[in-house]
């Protein structure tokens, strides 16, 4: 079974199991949490149906009038101009339709903005062109850059693999405070059903809850300079050991007081060699 999963591995990439854009996709990519399920039941079940009504039905009536009043069967053109159970109707009709639309979208935007008590807390600040990070409750701060095309190795997403990913438990709530230290950015995971605009001194929330381990990949979405495209955001969901296992070498890699020495230190020599 071992030779069998390496020749697997050998054969296909490793993205076939990564939730990132595959060639030649449509539709969202794959939801990892409740909040992205109820997303893509509200597109495909609600809105799909509904646009492809309106659009038959809006079809069938340019037909029919084409048809119907052509020129050749109606020499003489109608001179009315008003009809008051037509008005009627094409007023109540959209109105209703919104109605209906609005009961579960509310419903869905109101479950993305009631934040449940989190277990672990990131923030996530943007910069041009690349994401910090920090975890507030485990004094851990670090900064995330996009692998050059160049420095990939095999298996690795062009423009969304970095040096340093996030990593986060499985099926614990994750709260994400999103803020921006020069312009507009914008968080974004697609897997997650999460975007947040990050706007330099105000601080939004998110939040995701992943059901499922993977490597999930976003990115900035929200033009924000030249290197917009280059900001990509890897999220590594673990298990709770694993997670762990890594808060233990975090903590030594990214203490938030090795930071602030370093930065110290950068400064003094700067101020030494002026």
């Amino acid at each position: 079974m071992n030779k069998l999963a390496a020749i697997i591995i050998l054969l296909f990439p490793s993205s076939l199991w990564a939730e990132q854009p595959k060639d030649w996709q449509l539709g969202f990519q794959k939801a990892a949490s409740k909040s992205m399920e109820d997303i893509v039941w509200f597109h495909d079940y609600m809105l799909l149906p509904i646009i492809t009504a309106i659009t038959a039905f809006v079809l069938f009536l340019v037909i029919y009038a084409c048809i119907r009043f052509r020129s050749s069967r109606n020499p003489i053109a109608s001179k009315t101009s008003h009809n008051t159970l037509i008005e009627i109707a094409w007023t109540l009709v959209p109105c209703l339709i919104l109605i209906v639309m609005a009961v579960p979208s509310f419903k869905v935007l109101y479950s993305q903005d009631e934040i449940p008590p989190a277990d672990v807390t990131i923030k996530a600040i943007g910069y041009q062109w690349y994401w910090g990070y920090e975890y507030p409750d485990e004094n851990i701060i670090f900064e995330s850059y996009m692998i050059e095309e160049k420095d990939l190795l095999p298996g690795q997403p062009r423009l969304l693999t970095v040096d340093n990913e996030i990593f986060v438990p499985v099926d614990k709530v994750v709260k994400v405070l999103i803020t921006a230290n020069d312009v507009l950015h914008a968080w974004a995971l697609p897997s997650f059903g999460v975007k947040r605009d990050a706007v330099p001194g105000r601080i939004n929330e998110t939040w995701f809850k992943a059901d499922r381990t993977g490597t999930f990949y976003g990115q900035c979405s929200e033009l924000c300079g030249i290197k917009h495209a280059f900001m990509p955001i890897t999220v590594n969901v673990v298990s709770q050991e694993e997670y762990e296992k890594w808060l233990i070498e975090a903590k030594q890699k990214f203490a938030k007081d090795n930071n602030n020495k370093n930065m110290k230190l950068v400064k003094k020599i700067l101020e030494e060699r002026k």
